[in-house]
């Protein structure tokens, strides 16, 4: 994947666009919340977030965006705004109106053009 590939990747999940974000997952796609969350699969990373989208509006922005042959370092800031009380939430339980900022670190590897591995480590959350 280049960098418009990963840039593409981003606006299709800050539009809430499946189809568009998950078609850059290998079948496999490993996604790591750090400690809090381990997802193995296209389709299980779109389940989780069909239920997070129901819940809370995200925006992901791009601080800095490094991408080499064999995957991809990212930077982002990310608003996390509830819109439905989510008191379960295995993430952090929140309620209608709560918004969070969370400055994170994803790394991306990527094989034959696809995402196989995606790990995200939140440093920075108010």
């Amino acid at each position: 994947m280049n960098e418009q590939d990963f840039r593409s990747y981003i606006a299709a999940f800050n539009a809430r666009d499946f189809a568009g974000f998950s078609k850059y997952y290998a079948d496999n796609v490993e996604f790591n919340l750090g400690d809090r969350k381990q997802i193995i699969g296209a389709q299980g990373i779109v389940d989780f977030y069909t239920g997070v989208f129901d819940h809370i509006q995200e925006e992901l922005e791009v601080v800095d965006l490094i991408v080499a042959p064999d995957g991809a370092a990212l930077h982002s800031r990310t608003k996390f705004t509830t819109i439905k009380d989510w008191p379960d939430f295995e993430i952090w339980p929140t309620v209608a109106g709560d918004v969070r900022l969370v400055e994170s670190i994803n790394m991306y590897r990527t094989r034959n053009g696809k995402i196989v591995q995606i790990k995200s480590g939140r440093y920075s959350s108010k």
